[in-house]
């Protein structure tokens, strides 16, 4: 009879992976689908009012995108369970609608249209990852998730430079074209999330229920890990400013004349499987602070892979292919673990009272406005960048700095740990005490 119930379980748990996590996985690749392709085209020889087209129509979606993650700290700490779903279908809507835009208005102000489109899909993760969190196989559904921005990334470029190069379609009608295609599925995926149960008793218990956050259980919470938070903001600021310029600019970065269209997908599958593997180990992990200090070794080993590969490029003698294929696996670990796993494990190990959507919303708006102002910075000074040099000394700069600030930060959490454990411990011996005193009279 137990046997039986403890099968039962376990596809139940097998179903809901399936379904919540292929949801997810699903649903951002194809928010990747309303946001990315334009990066494909190199838009040569066009200028935004004297400054590159290209760096222009990015830096325009990135404020769009900015703009929305500072609002999403208040918005998606503060969304409602009842709301979510709304404010996902309105979301893809409009950015579909911004896409329209870009197509139908003349260059250069067509660049316009997607700062739309980068405010429409600034929250579109939280709210993803808001329907998921909290859950006892949460470990593996953000794994989905998360390997949705790397196997998204090198697919949206694929279909693009595909719709350009083999239907012919112009570049500004590409974007549009592509977002028509996938913003009927990204509803259907939408409402699979919205119909997912609730978590269970044993979910919260191990996982700590999720509960909104005001602004002053925003403050308070910060206060409360300051220097922890600080050192991983910093990090991920650096990670995301990163992860931008190689996703934007992959195509300025690597020769793409005499490749195929699908080398960007069919590298980062790779990166994704192997990613998902890694991650997908956790769901193993019942221990808290045990998974937190693995997912810190994890992310401080592709720090230093990054700062190696990219410091010895030349004598490792790599072929672009290879060298891309390490870049991304480094980078993607080390900047995955945090839009994944980590703000989940963190809130369950320290019984934190809020949602993981808060931290990520700050870390992506920090990452964010270094990606403005590096390209505004360039754009500025006329700087005439060959990207593969700069890319490389930027991965080596982060690598370095990275592996410094997470190897204190995770210091510091195993130290903030033990010092909230041996509390509990002190705490209790204090109450067996006077429970002991109170027998005795």
């Amino acid at each position: 009879m137990m046997k039986q119930i403890a099968k039962n379980k376990n596809l139940s748990e097998l179903i809901l992976i399936l379904w919540a996590g292929g949801a997810a996985l699903l649903s951002y690749s194809l928010v990747y689908a309303l946001r990315k392709p334009y990066t494909a085209a190199s838009f040569q020889g066009m200028d935004f009012f004297g400054i590159d087209y290209k760096v222009a129509v990015t830096t325009i979606q990135i404020l769009g995108y900015l703009v929305a993650k500072f609002f999403g700290i208040k918005i998606i700490s503060e969304l409602k369970r009842e709301k979510r779903f709304r404010f996902f279908v309105s979301s893809a809507i409009l950015a579909e609608v911004a896409l329209l835009f870009f197509g139908l208005l003349s260059a250069p102000y067509n660049a316009l249209a997607m700062f739309v489109n980068g405010l429409s899909l600034g929250c579109m993760w939280g709210v993803i990852f808001s329907f998921i969190e909290g859950r006892k196989i949460t470990d593996m559904l953000a794994s989905l998730l998360g390997v949705s921005i790397v196997f998204s990334s090198g697919l949206a470029k694929s279909f693009g430079l595909f719709v350009i190069n083999d239907l012919q379609i112009d570049a500004f009608w590409m974007p549009a074209l592509i977002g028509a295609v996938a913003l009927p599925l990204l509803i259907f995926m939408g409402y699979m999330l919205k119909r997912l149960p609730h978590p269970t008793a044993e979910d919260i218990q191990l996982r700590n229920e999720r509960v909104i956050l005001d602004h002053k259980g925003r403050v308070a919470l910060f206060r409360k890990y300051a220097p922890i938070l600080s050192l991983l903001f910093i990090g991920n600021f650096l990670l995301l400013v990163l992860r931008d310029i190689k996703e934007d600019f992959l195509v300025n970065i690597l020769d793409m004349s005499g490749q195929s269209s699908w080398l960007f997908a069919q590298v980062d599958t790779v990166v994704t499987l192997i990613i998902l593997g890694i991650f997908g180990l956790f769901v193993f992990f019942r221990s808290n602070i045990k998974a937190l200090m693995c997912l810190m070794f994890l992310v401080i080993a592709g720090c230093l892979t990054m700062t190696y590969v990219s410091a010895n490029y030349e004598t490792l003698d790599l072929s672009p292919i290879v060298w891309l294929f390490v870049e991304s696996l480094s980078l993607y670990i080390a900047y995955l673990t945090f839009q994944t796993i980590f703000f989940d494990r963190f809130i369950a190990c320290f019984k934190i009272k809020g949602n993981v959507g808060f931290f990520i919303a700050i870390i992506d708006f920090i990452g964010y406005v270094g990606t403005v102002s590096l390209l505004s910075v360039k754009e500025m000074l006329r700087i005439d960048l060959e990207w593969f040099a700069l890319f490389n000394k930027m991965a080596m700069t982060v690598g370095i700095l990275g592996t410094v600030l997470f190897s204190v930060a995770g210091i510091l959490i195993y130290r903030r740990y033990q010092m909230t454990n041996d509390k509990k411990r002190k705490e209790e011996v204090e109450e067996c005490t006077l429970d002991s005193q109170y027998g005795l009279i």
